[in-house]
């Protein structure tokens, strides 16, 4: 019952950053100086994660060469003794039979790109990370998940409070505390209008589920935009098992949005020490013309 794999929709055509996104794929827009999708991946890793599973879908070969040997740019590094970025690039690399990659031939929404994994997954329980949710937080956000897990032993998801006006963007719980950080889901609506929303306590891009979810996500029904929602597939499962929420710590950016993208790059580079002062200063400098 260990949480050993985790299963990466990244199909989608980021049609909302295109032009940027005409020829490459949207996970692989940086943040800093690392594409988004490494974040999740890094994420999974510290997690425990052993096995990463894509789900891929047309245009998605770079992101599958940025977790590859690049023996070109690896050869050059090492004859220009920058033995600190050939490191860098060596690590991105797992070992052979870590990641593991399927297609979702059809963009028939999230929940049907999970479904598209189940046999990889197989019997036992999982994580999935959406790679547009990046969270900046001290502890992250599946470890703390997955320790979660191992006392709950049920599926769970992160959760944060969204402004009201926001509830038809996310799948809105209705839920009790249990916890100061986790709550016991009773319902669960997916992107409600501001009046039909129970709360305005959202679903985050971070799940821990159990593989029953398959057999309800395999009916193939469409919810909310015509697509195979996860949420209302979590919904049938209610009925049979609990599912918790975990109220993570943290800043959620949502980098799927070109404004979340760019407040994601400042918040990540005012980490930085190597760029924080220049930084700083250009903030306070362009203020001034507000």
């Amino acid at each position: 019952m260990k949480v050993k794999k985790a299963v990466f929709p990244v199909a989608g055509l980021g049609t909302r950053f295109i032009p940027a996104t005409k020829a490459m794929a949207k996970e692989m827009l940086p943040v800093v100086d690392k594409p988004i999708i490494q974040y999740a991946v890094e994420e999974a890793f510290q997690a425990g994660i052993e096995q990463i599973i894509f789900v891929t879908g047309r245009g998605k070969k770079a992101l599958e060469d940025h977790f590859d040997r690049s023996f070109e740019i690896e050869h050059a590094l090492e004859h220009k003794g920058k033995s600190d970025l050939l490191k860098q690039i060596q690590e991105l690399v797992p070992k052979t039979g870590t990641i593991v990659y399927t297609r979702q031939n059809q963009p028939l929404g999230l929940g049907h790109a999970i479904w598209c994994a189940r046999d990889i997954v197989g019997d036992e329980p999982f994580a999935v990370l959406l790679a547009d949710d990046l969270i900046q937080t001290d502890k992250p956000v599946l470890s703390e998940m997955v320790k979660k897990f191992d006392r709950l032993r049920a599926s769970m998801a992160a959760v944060m409070e969204v402004e009201k006006e926001q509830t038809d963007k996310y799948g809105i719980l209705d839920a009790t505390c249990v916890e100061d950080d986790i709550v016991r889901i009773d319902d669960m609506i997916e992107k409600p209008s501001p009046e039909e929303a129970p709360s305005n306590l959202a679903i985050i891009g971070r799940y821990i589920l159990m593989p029953k979810i398959f057999e309800y996500l395999g009916r193939r029904k469409k919810g909310a935009g015509g697509e195979i929602q996860l949420t209302d597939a979590m919904k049938i499962l209610l009925k049979e098992q609990p599912i918790f929420g975990y109220k993570f710590n943290g800043k959620r950016f949502d980098c799927g949005d070109k404004a979340g993208f760019q407040m994601a790059n400042l918040a990540f580079a005012l980490e930085r020490p190597d760029i924080r002062n220049r930084l700083i200063k250009f903030i306070r400098d362009v203020e001034k013309d507000f």
